[in-house]
């Protein structure tokens, strides 16, 4: 297990972790931020989960989009894992479910529909191979174009956001093109100013209001995991307020 997945697993979705306020404090201190330029013809977003590339990268892809970027995403997994024992729904059923919400939230953000991978939701630490082989001949598609990776965070803590990051770097390293990397869960477990994390490499993209209105729009498609399935434990919302704050605020955040 990576540092940061152990320090994942210590603060667990149900804790408040680091507060937004204490976040926005040391942001504006450290800032200004260089902003991402997104210099490619076509730009490979992937995500582990189906909300992941929503929920860190919707205005970075809104932005890529109007500068005339081909915007392609990518979900590596099926979802069927974000409520482990729910009474309520089987794991092909919310699987089936949170495909329709990323079409939803896709389609409002005026992006083609995703591709979809089908692997395991929770196993995809022992599927690096074949997400490698997936990612590398979606990127054969387009050999004739500038192409870029825009990937969830190789140490984002949660094991299957960090496989999707090392996929990510490991075709950019053998392909020899730019890869930028989006936190989701960084925000949550992490503290402000955290010497384990490379704040020389992070840059930021602002939101404008009617961006992230239409990203507030985006997220709320995805009620499954935004209100409980049912009063069981089992199945208890997995997106609190307290990681929205962190990720519906008015900038986005990217490592270069």
């Amino acid at each position: 297990m990576s540092v940061s997945a152990a320090r994942f697993a210590a603060v667990p979705p149900s804790d408040t972790g680091t507060a937004e306020p204490e976040w926005a404090k040391w942001l504006d201190r450290q800032g200004p931020w260089a902003r991402p330029r997104f210099d490619v013809e076509v730009l490979v977003v992937l995500a582990a989960h189906p909300d992941d590339e929503v929920l860190g990268a919707s205005g970075m892809m809104s932005a890529a989009i109007a500068a005339g970027v081909h915007v392609v995403t990518v979900c590596l997994s099926d979802g069927a894992g974000s409520h482990p024992g729910s009474p309520t729904m089987s794991p092909p059923q919310l699987a089936a479910r949170r495909h329709l919400e990323l079409d939803a939230a896709a389609a409002i953000l005026g992006l083609d529909p995703p591709r979809w991978c089908g692997l395991p939701d929770g196993g995809l630490d022992n599927r690096e191979p074949e997400m490698v082989g997936i990612v590398g001949s979606l990127l054969d598609e387009y050999r004739s174009n500038r192409v870029g990776l825009l990937s969830v965070w190789a140490h984002d803590g949660h094991p299957d956001h960090e496989a999707v990051g090392r996929c990510a770097q490991a075709i950019g390293t053998e392909r020899g093109i730019p890869v930028w990397m989006y936190p989701v869960w960084m925000w949550h477990w992490a503290r402000p100013g955290d010497p384990s994390i490379p704040w020389h490499r992070l840059r930021a993209h602002p939101l404008d209001e009617g961006v992230l209105e239409v990203k507030r729009a985006a997220v709320r498609a995805f009620e499954s995991q935004l209100r409980p399935l049912s009063d069981a434990a089992e199945d208890r919302a997995v997106l609190s307020a307290h990681m929205l704050s962190h990720l519906l605020r008015d900038r986005e955040f990217v490592f270069e």
